[in-house]
């Protein structure tokens, strides 16, 4: 189903996966550490209703990793050049966790260039602690990625399947591959500021925030929640109970409805 390719946006080489096909194009925003193939399981739930086309992030698969700036705006600045580059008319976008936060950069920085978006458990923070809390986190990945180096592909893939029980098994193939393929050019690129509330004001197109609970690892608390409801007005809610950070592999069923859904009333 997928097809491989690379093209060049501004001056950036992306590698990216297409399901292809006749309906409108579903562009997705891979996670930290994560790449494009590991939109596996949901890009085939949706290939007949959509063309899927999942990029590798700079840094990230088989992308390019320059030093340098690896922000929410840079990376959602690349996606706008992506969308551009392959001439895709206001596709829909959605992402996870970092790849959230690229997926609101780009519709707050670029209105008009897609047409909805949803936004799966990005870094919305609040409270005392919580730009502590988001360099101890990329620390704990950072040193995660290193240790995995000395380990091949199996025994990264034993590790997930040992940490995340609820996930399906086609998870952990592209899981464990994108874990050998982040480059530490982009943790040493990562701001630790994330104007996320700043970015939400900026918002015209209809959004949808897909959030966990936080007691299971899910980092939008129902305090986050209601700020970016207030900031955004074309925003809905869709909290997903007994899952984590990953909601779309926690619960895939209940995710895939709601995300579904909204991309259906938008497509």
């Amino acid at each position: 189903m997928w097809t491989p390719h690379d093209i060049t946006a501004d001056g950036l080489k992306i590698h990216y996966l297409r399901t292809g096909g006749g309906g409108p194009p579903l562009v997705l925003a891979h996670g930290a550490s994560d790449n494009g193939g590991c939109w596996v399981r949901l890009a085939t739930a949706l290939a007949d209703t959509f063309d899927v086309i999942v990029p590798d992030a700079r840094g990230h698969g088989l992308s390019d990793a320059p030093e340098g700036d690896y922000s929410a705006s840079t990376l959602g600045n690349d996606l706008a050049s992506f969308i551009e580059a392959l001439h895709l008319d206001r596709p829909l976008v959605g992402g996870h966790s970092m790849g959230a936060n690229t997926t609101l950069a780009l519709i707050a920085n670029h209105p008009g260039l897609a047409r909805a978006a949803f936004l799966e458990d990005p870094v919305f923070r609040m409270g005392s602690g919580a730009q502590e809390e988001i360099v101890r986190r990329r620390a704990r990945m950072r040193e995660e990625m290193r240790a995995r180096a000395t380990i091949g592909h199996e025994d990264i893939m034993a590790q997930g399947r040992a940490r995340n029980p609820l996930w399906d098994h086609v998870e952990f193939d592209h899981w464990a591959t994108a874990k050998m393929q982040v480059r530490d050019e982009f943790f040493k690129g990562v701001p630790e500021i994330f104007d996320w509330q700043g970015l939400l004001g900026k918002v015209e197109c209809p959004a949808l925030l897909v959030i966990g609970d936080p007691s299971l690892g899910g980092i939008v608390n129902p305090e986050a929640a209601g700020e970016a409801e207030h900031l955004c007005p074309t925003l809905e809610i869709a909290h997903i109970p007994g899952a984590g950070h990953n909601i779309r592999r926690d619960q895939f069923s209940p995710f895939l409805s709601e995300v579904g859904a909204f991309l259906a009333r938008n497509g």
